[in-house]
């Protein structure tokens, strides 16, 4: 069933594809702006990096619209695109090439234990997926947030198989340590009150 919502959705971006309108592309844009912000700021460092990922990507999907299938939800076909935009964006402009490690290397931990990580709300854990080096935030965010497996991360990225299981395994560990050192520094201030 179609909740109206998506049926707005749906007339919206069959407006877009006939029209192809200035105003139809900004009531899409401003749509769907929050989204796009959400979906790129996890793979960029910042809300600017982030927004011009956006705006690029929306470029885009106004050239390409289309090609766009109304009987299709539409936020994978956009998130397909901003991801693929943020990784383009990365890889042109990150100082840290998306490296293939060494296979040899690998470490693969998929702890079951308790991390800590259900604790934190989406805020939190989204900062602390900022402070991983580009390659670790992109292979996690790729891998952990938007559903990707191993071997499509290694075709997105240039990397071998081997090579993104080590970048996911790295980074969860990373965030691990983050999340060990600032209970740390809470318990710290807790002591300090107390």
């Amino acid at each position: 069933m179609v909740s109206d919502q998506q049926s707005a959705e749906r007339q919206l971006l069959s407006e877009c594809k006939i029209q192809q309108s200035m105003e139809c592309y900004e009531k899409l844009y401003k749509h769907f702006y929050s989204f796009s912000m959400r979906v790129c700021y996890r793979y960029l460092k910042n809300e600017h990096e982030a927004m011009e990922v956006v705006n690029d990507s929306f470029l885009t999907i106004f050239k390409k619209i289309d090609s766009y299938d109304l009987s299709r939800p539409f936020e994978p076909w956009l998130r397909r695109i901003l991801i693929n935009n943020s990784i383009n964006f990365l890889k042109k402009h990150s100082k840290h090439v998306l490296l293939d490690t060494d296979e040899s290397e690998s470490i693969f931990m998929d702890h079951a234990e308790n991390d800590g990580f259900h604790d934190l709300s989406y805020s939190e854990l989204l900062a602390l997926i900022q402070e991983l080096s580009p390659t670790y935030r992109t292979v996690f965010n790729l891998y952990v947030i938007d559903g990707f497996t191993h071997e499509e991360i290694s075709k997105r990225l240039g990397i071998s198989i081997g090579s993104s299981k080590s970048n996911l395994s790295r980074a969860r560990e990373n965030l691990r340590h983050m999340l060990r050192r600032s209970n740390q520094e809470t318990a710290k201030i807790g002591e300090y009150e107390g």
